[in-house]
């Protein structure tokens, strides 16, 4: 069970938590073996991200109030959730000792103004470092047995790439097994920080944003986990951005390759690879409100039930991109152009998207992050123009908008149907891309038609009634 930070913020959110383990510890008589992983505070990660620009300047009065926060923040949610006066002095004498540590390390890296990837995942860490006590002995001041490790502890090795680090899943499976087995095998709930590892040189990496969803998927797949709850303040994933369209559904399942490419094109709550380790095993995946427990949520597997009229599942619209356009005569027919293109902007440090290029081979379209697209013009300009290609343009202020579903694979008149429905609504498609897998099909749009290009295809599939 993974639980995100907008559920441990507050002492009755965490009496939430405390009743979801004492419930599925024992149901109808069988008794579950339960892990927890458990993110930073709703907003930490985030404060101390912020950080940065004050270690650059070397401002360690700012740094000092703002540990001076953290250590408030975390002092009186122990104070108002764990009633048992002497855990909750042990529980204040570990998180205190954890920020001092992160006090010490701040004010050195604020000596030297200096910050590296590597030793901004050492700070990120510690918002998961600072919660998982307090979870821990929260239970245990409801009688559950608990203890409380880092994923360094637990035994998740990534490689070294800090920021988005990758688990050695090998070396990882069998450092998480003897390590976890035996504590359930004792009743034991380990309560495991989220979004942390180590590489093998013993340096703690991150996971990337919404990290936590990965090392609960990581940690289930090494133990062999029944199921993986990831516990957060939604009921689910839905047919649609609710800020978009009202009557969005929940989806009550959804397969794994549905999900990836649901998470591929912007769908929020799941981190983008946190499905990897639980597909091959076909570990259920479920996605639950902690504040709605009479919501079933969403569950994610491979065994879904085939209906006729449900090969259309989300609409997704991804927002504040760009698109760029380069081409040139030099480019036909010409191998290895694209190559040339796309390295020049992987060096950037520039992310694409999305690609079409016609069979004439005279142009290359991109859609990327608008933030990226300063990056990108001066990379290619620099390197490119005037050489390999001859023109660029670029249109600003596009979405793009995806129709995903797994049983449009096959199916007649799909495309048809959507750009049908678009263009009744006077909206005019840009650029079209879609592979040969057929699980999703993207369309590039102005900004401003986005919503009712949503709201449209929404209703044209009927997403809003689906069972």
């Amino acid at each position: 069970m993974k639980f995100g930070g907008s559920v441990l913020d507050e002492s009755s959110k965490l009496d939430k938590i405390i009743k979801i383990c004492t419930s599925f510890k024992n149901i109808d008589g069988v008794k579950n073996d339960i892990v927890c992983v458990v993110s930073a505070l709703s907003g930490v990660t985030d404060k101390i991200l912020s950080l940065t620009g004050l270690i650059m300047k070397g401002n360690r009065d700012a740094i000092k109030i703002f540990v001076d926060d953290m250590r408030i923040v975390h002092v009186n949610l122990i104070e108002e959730t764990i009633t048992d006066k002497a855990l909750q002095l042990e529980a204040k004498e570990i998180v205190l000792g954890i920020i001092d540590e992160f006090q010490d390390i701040l004010d050195g890296l604020a000596l030297i103004s200096e910050i590296t990837p590597r030793s901004l995942d050492h700070i990120l860490s510690f918002g998961e470092r600072l919660s998982a006590p307090i979870v821990c002995y929260s239970l245990r001041n409801s009688n559950l047995k608990s203890e409380y490790y880092t994923g360094k502890d637990i035994g998740i090795v990534t490689d070294s790439n800090f920021g988005e680090a990758r688990p050695l899943m090998n070396t990882t499976k069998l450092r998480v097994t003897a390590k976890i087995l035996p504590l359930l095998q004792q009743g034991v709930i380990p309560v495991v920080t989220g979004f942390i590892g180590t590489d093998q040189h013993g340096h703690i990496t991150t996971l990337g944003r919404s990290g936590s969803d990965y090392t609960a998927t990581i940690i289930a797949s090494c133990i062999n986990a029944n199921e993986v709850y990831l516990w957060s303040d939604v009921d689910g994933l839905l047919t649609a951005d609710p800020s978009i369209v009202e009557n969005a559904r929940v989806l009550d399942e959804i397969s794994f390759t549905e999900a990836a490419e649901m998470v591929l094109f912007g769908a929020k709550y799941i981190h983008p690879r946190a499905l990897e380790p639980v597909m091959d095993s076909n570990i259920p995946l479920k996605i639950r409100n902690a504040f709605n427990l009479s919501h079933p949520g969403t569950t994610i597997t491979h065994d879904i039930k085939k209906t006729s009229d449900n090969y259309i599942k989300s609409i997704i619209a991804i927002r504040n991109t760009a698109l760029l356009d380069v081409g040139g005569g030099g480019m036909v027919g010409s191998p290895g152009t694209a190559a040339i293109i796309f390295d020049t902007l992987a060096k950037n440090k520039v992310n694409i998207m999305m690609i079409s290029q016609g069979p004439s081979e005279s142009s290359i379209s991109m859609v990327l992050n608008k933030d990226d697209l300063g990056k990108a013009i001066a990379s290619l300009e620099l390197k490119l123009l005037g050489k390999l290609i001859k023109h660029l343009s670029v249109l600003e202020d596009v979405s793009i908008v995806t129709v995903v579903g797994l049983g449009m694979r096959g199916i007649k008149g799909i495309a048809g149907k959507i750009f049908t429905s678009v263009a009744k609504e006077n909206v005019n498609v840009i650029m079209i891309a879609q592979g040969s897998s057929e699980l999703n099909l993207a369309f590039v749009v102005k900004d401003e038609d986005c919503d009712r290009a949503v709201k449209s295809l929404h209703n044209e599939f009927g997403l809003d009634g689906m069972k």
